[in-house]
């Protein structure tokens, strides 16, 4: 059986200029805008790992 996972909304606001460059990434990507940037958070949260934090919601 395949595991789902709830996913929730959050609006932010980012300058227009980095946004187009997120645009342009995901395009070149083909991947859309929230997954490029779930990947990014991803990445970050990973990074910080060693720092004692241990997400369980890093996939």
């Amino acid at each position: 059986m395949a595991k789902t996972t709830k996913s929730t909304r959050v609006l932010i606001s980012l300058p227009e200029k980095f946004l187009t460059e997120i645009d342009v990434l995901a395009d070149e990507e083909q991947r859309s805008r929230s997954e490029l940037i779930r990947e990014a958070l991803r990445n970050y949260i990973r990074q910080h790992d060693s720092d004692g934090y241990k997400s369980q919601v890093v996939e």
